[in-house]
């Protein structure tokens, strides 16, 4: 089947997407391994400093495909991962969360997707390396070739570590059977790649800075007023749910009726790794689940909070009675 990658104003707007909760949420993109050092005191160049030193399975998709997993949503992963180890393992611990992996890509003489995460006593992250090449692999063709599982799907779930070609693809088919579209702004290196297609998007959720280039790229968002403007400005734009995160000053969030800030819940950081992630898997399953917004958002700040106090990227027993408990009044 050909997907057009044209896709026009008036067919965008032929109908309005919806949500399908009694289906599984697609999810489309990175999988790989997190390997993350806290170093507890001052870094020093050029020399070995000790460090505490933990790795887990991350890729923004994975991450949330995970965490809807965990909550009890039904989810098949869209993903690439190499013949090795790492794969193998990431495979096997997402079957065992709930995770559909029947059409996870294997690549023969590739190595599976790695992210390192160099963070100070603080937990500020001092730098960051990557190696997601492998997401290369996730093509329009391999796209195409798995469509029916957009006729049977809830929504589409998708990261920024895929190709232009590749997230225009995935909108053309969600268009074309009324899916809602999700997107994660990844990184503010990748972030660009939406301003496109924000006419079409259902929920989006990027921090401050992505927030800022998909807005206006002059200008940095350094308040809570100023987060609030860009999210009413990215509705604006056409984007039916817009939550910027700020970090230890919590979120703002807007759609076309209603606006809110929630203040981010005070807390020991034992790794900052997959806090968005499991924020906006949060707020997507409550939002399935017909809690309000502005309850699914606070749910979302209360699955962060704890993200954020484990030492990994997904809370391997997450749960909606677990989020209700350290619930923003």
């Amino acid at each position: 089947m050909k997907v057009p990658l044209i896709i026009t104003q008036e067919k965008m707007n032929r109908e309005n997407p919806i949500l399908k909760p009694d289906l599984p949420v697609l999810v489309i993109g990175a999988a790989g391994v997190d390997i993350v050092a806290n170093i507890n005191e001052e870094s020093l160049e050029r020399i070995s400093n000790p460090a505490q030193i933990r790795n887990s399975f991350g890729g923004v998709a994975r991450n949330v495909a995970e965490n809807l997993a965990r909550l009890g949503q039904e989810v098949v992963l869209l993903s690439t991962v190499g013949d090795d180890f790492y794969g193998d393992q990431l495979i096997k611990n997402a079957c065992a969360a709930g995770i559909s992996t029947d059409y996870i890509l294997k690549q023969a003489q590739k190595s599976s997707g790695m992210y390192i995460g160099v963070y100070n006593s603080a937990m500020d992250r001092l730098i960051a390396i990557d190696n997601m090449e492998i997401t290369s692999a996730i093509t329009p063709e391999y796209i195409r070739d798995n469509n029916r599982l957009f006729k049977n799907a809830a929504c589409v779930f998708m990261d920024m570590n895929l190709s232009n070609e590749t997230i225009r693809t995935i909108i053309a088919l969600a268009k074309s059977n009324h899916l809602a579209i999700c997107a994660d702004t990844t990184s503010p290196q990748l972030a660009s790649k939406l301003i496109p297609y924000l006419p079409y998007l259902y929920l989006i959720t990027p921090n401050s800075a992505e927030a800022a280039l998909l807005v206006d790229p002059t200008r940095k968002i350094s308040s809570r007023k100023q987060a609030l403007l860009s999210a009413k400005a990215m509705v604006s734009k056409g984007v039916e749910i817009v939550i910027i995160t700020l970090g230890q000053h919590g979120l703002c969030y807007a759609t076309s009726e209603t606006n809110g800030y929630i203040p981010a819940i005070q807390t020991a950081i034992s790794d900052p790794t997959g806090a968005g992630d499991s924020l906006t898997a949060t707020v997507l399953f409550a939002l399935l689940n017909d809690i309000p917004l502005d309850d699914a958002v606070r749910l979302g700040v209360s699955a962060a909070t704890l993200t954020l106090q484990y030492a990994g990227s997904v809370v391997p027993d997450l749960s909606l009675e677990k989020l209700y408990n350290r619930l923003v009044i």
